[in-house]
């Protein structure tokens, strides 16, 4: 492996590390901050964003290569280059039967990087708007929702949510497509309710019931703040409540106001749930890590002086794996709760 770096980096431009910084890199770590360079390249230096380099220690030792991006992380628009070769493998693979490759990445692109961000087919296209999770069918509008549309990273704990709905009245707070809701249905909740700030997405919620269970009166919806309808439900309305906020902290110098979300949102859900009552919460920011939510949780829990135990640590499924030496890619952290 050292060979093949050595023989690829002999025809790249080299950007060197200062003193030190190469000990995380060396530990496999996948990210250069362009504070870890002992200069960032100019105009002059002929390296556009985007391009492949290789990575040197300040001995000259080289590391690896990476794609050079402007700005405080100096790798990841050169995946936007190979867009079209990505395409060309994914439904050239054998058995999986893809043929329409969607790209969305007009709100993704580094904004300084001028790459011509798109919103297109890069191979064919399709013309519905309907997938099928477990046997489950969702309307998803990739062209114009939220991401992707659809957060296939809760696929596995939708379906555990299912298996403790039965009998239940289920809460379902930031329900965006009304993932959770279906499944409770489906899995026999007496009641659903979802809640979202957005019309669009109790609309498409909505729809999505209506898909899989049409006509079925165990369904209400509200589009309202998440906070003002929690502190203005009845106690013990619930034995069953997901929280699945957007993630509070997209950046760390947001780390302490994202906390403060956290221990109120799940200190409020504590209040109002039924003794007895199973409670998924979540964190989908990748600045505040498993312990700082888990803390978040505990600090709440014993401000309201519920009992609770952890059922679940639930995370981000198989198909969005996290490298053992990057941690940081662990953005999706999750409990679910027995509140007595």
């Amino acid at each position: 492996m050292k060979t093949d770096i050595d023989r690829t980096a002999k025809s790249l431009p080299v950007l060197r590390l200062r003193r030190g910084k190469e000990e995380s890199l060396d530990r496999f770590h996948p990210w250069v901050f362009s504070g870890a360079l002992i200069r960032m390249p100019e105009e002059r230096d002929g390296i556009e964003e985007g391009d492949l380099v290789a990575v040197a220690a300040s001995d000259g030792r080289i590391i690896g290569t990476g794609h050079f991006q402007i700005g405080s992380i100096a790798h990841s628009p050169g995946m936007h280059f190979a867009r079209n070769v990505i395409a060309d493998e994914i439904t050239a693979l054998q058995g999986l039967g893809v043929t329409n490759v969607y790209y969305k990445s007009e709100t993704t692109l580094p904004y300084k990087a001028h790459l011509d961000p798109q919103n297109d087919y890069i191979t064919g296209a399709y013309s519905h708007n309907i997938a099928t999770e477990n046997g489950l069918r969702f309307h998803i509008d990739w062209l114009r929702g939220q991401k992707t549309g659809f957060f296939v990273d809760q696929r596995d704990n939708r379906s555990l949510l299912g298996q403790y709905s039965r009998g239940r009245s289920v809460l379902n707070m930031f329900c965006y497509t009304g993932g959770f809701s279906v499944y409770a249905l489906a899995g026999g909740a007496r009641e659903v309710i979802s809640v979202d700030s957005s019309s669009k997405a109790i609309s498409l919620t909505d729809a999505n019931v209506e898909l899989n269970f049409p006509g079925d009166s165990r369904h209400k919806s509200h589009s309202v703040d998440a906070f003002k309808y929690l502190e203005g439900m009845e106690n013990g309305a619930h034995d069953l409540i997901i929280l699945d906020p957007p993630a509070f902290a997209k950046h760390r110098s947001a780390l302490q106001s994202a906390l403060r979300g956290y221990r109120r949102l799940n200190a409020l859900a504590f209040e109002k749930i039924a003794p007895g009552g199973i409670l998924f919460t979540f964190s989908c920011s990748q600045a505040v890590n498993r312990e700082q939510f888990r803390l978040a949780v505990f600090t709440a829990a014993a401000q309201t002086g519920r009992k609770v135990r952890i059922l679940h640590q639930v995370t981000q499924p198989a198909d969005h794996p996290v490298s053992i030496y990057h941690p940081e890619g662990e953005y999706l952290k999750g409990l679910v709760l027995y509140v007595s």
